[in-house]
């Protein structure tokens, strides 16, 4: 039978119910169950960084209502911030009226660089790079045979020379290198290392940096979704003024650098969670998005936001959104396999390979800006964000058990989400409870 991620009240159920809900449905054993409460021993917490003194918790929450080239998903999402979770469950939602999303991505070819410098001639450094590629190549493959056994391994060679820097004139030697199923990381800084000693001797330069660049635009994911108008309409607006409102907020964030910061800060609100949820790396993600955000010159918003008249559909004219970027992630080493809740995060996913998970973040990107731009649009961001926020500020100031809930609700229904009138009510709660 097939598995729908449309999960209605999935919200409202206790935490213990909502886990079993999860836990059948990806077939978690009860060691898998107990690492989504327990997550990481302090053992392992000691082993997989320095100077360990303790954990740091944070919320897993689940994304539900995600379909995504026709398989119903869901998501885990680590994250402290309230409503993220609830904004993307919601556009996934609004998506499934178009069929959900549409997903492709590149090859997972990430970039390792070599700085060349000190060259007695720049042109003929670079045509000695070029002509001799097929022996660099092979010195890189030549420390890599698991990854070569699976697919990947050297690609190709690009050469790029910076004639006006701060410390004179040098040439860049790009090794583009697929890492299949890892982020790669390791692998390529590995094989750019190993390169760099021939390059000097092809080239008589002095090879300085031997990195990979977070900036991987050779490994791009995106995700698309074209939803009918008339499912964005609000109690107020009707769907064509909140699709047309979507339209020019995207025309913005497109224009102005300034709103393209907090524009795409939301896209990876949803990006991010997924990638602590798998035990990715969040700040390579961050960095490689921003660059590619100013790709031109100009920084500017990642989404693009059209509508579209599909004069032959029946549901009459459609909203269609798109998100194309740099995403850098695996699902094999490092994290996603040393951290027990990454792993049953990844299980929960359904065991995606690099680039379908790659796909998936693109899609929870898209769907947290559909929300995020259909709220200023209409009632603005924070009557449903603060709403949610009120439990977390329940929370700071002493609520404890149903407290919080009772708390939160008349924070909200008062409009005065604040943390001395919270102080205020746990206070008042606390006299009636003595009395």
């Amino acid at each position: 039978m097939k598995k729908s991620s449309r999960l209605s009240g999935f919200y409202q159920l206790s935490r213990p119910e909502r886990a079993r809900i999860v836990a059948a449905w990806a077939d978690l054993s009860s060691e898998e169950q107990a690492a989504l409460a327990a997550g990481l021993s302090l053992e392992q917490a000691d082993y997989m960084i320095e100077n360990v003194i303790g954990l740091f918790a944070l919320p897993l929450g689940i994304a539900t209502n995600f379909c995504i080239n026709d398989e119903d998903i869901l998501v885990p999402m680590a994250v402290e911030e309230p409503s993220i979770v609830a904004a993307v469950s919601f556009a996934a939602r609004l998506a499934r009226a178009g069929g959900g999303f549409r997903t492709g991505s590149t090859e997972p070819v990430m970039i390792g660089q070599v700085q060349l410098l000190d060259l007695p001639d720049h042109d003929l450094a670079a045509a000695q790079v070029q002509a001799a590629a097929a022996d660099i190549l092979a010195v890189a493959n030549r420390l890599h045979p698991s990854i070569q056994a699976r697919g990947g391994g050297a690609r190709g060679l690009e050469v790029r020379p910076l004639a006006d820097t701060p410390a004179g004139p040098m040439l860049i030697v790009h090794l583009l290198f697929d890492t299949r199923d890892a982020m790669g990381a390791n692998a390529v800084n590995t094989a750019a290392e190993a390169i760099a000693p021939l390059l000097e001797t092809l080239t008589g330069g002095r090879a300085l940096l031997r990195i990979l660049s977070n900036l991987s635009d050779q490994r791009q994911a995106w995700a698309e979704v074209a939803i009918p108008v008339q499912a964005l309409a609000t109690e107020s607006l009707a769907g064509a003024r909140v699709a047309q409102g979507i339209v020019e907020a995207n025309a913005f964030a497109v224009a102005d650098p300034y709103r393209a910061a907090t524009h795409n800060k939301g896209i990876m609100n949803g990006i991010d969670a997924v990638a602590l949820a798998t035990g990715n790396d969040w700040r390579a993600l961050e960095a490689g998005a921003h660059a590619y955000a100013a790709r031109d010159g100009q920084y500017r918003g990642l989404t693009d936001w059209r509508v579209a008249p599909e004069l032959d559909m029946p549901t009459g004219p459609t909203l269609h959104g798109r998100l194309q970027m740099p995403l850098a992630v695996g699902t094999v080493g490092g994290a996603t396999k040393a951290h027990p809740s990454a792993q049953v995060a990844l299980k929960i996913l359904g065991q995606p390979g690099a680039r379908r998970l790659a796909e998936i973040m693109a899609a929870v990107g898209l769907a947290q800006n559909l929300a995020a731009i259909r709220a200023l649009v209409t009632d603005g961001i924070q009557r449903g964000h603060m709403a949610l926020h009120a439990r977390q500020v329940a929370l700071a100031a002493g609520a404890r058990g149903d407290e919080v809930a009772a708390i939160a609700v008349q924070l909200a229904r008062e409009g005065q989400v604040r943390q001395a009138r919270a102080e205020e009510l746990v206070r008042a709660s606390a006299r009636l409870s003595l009395e």
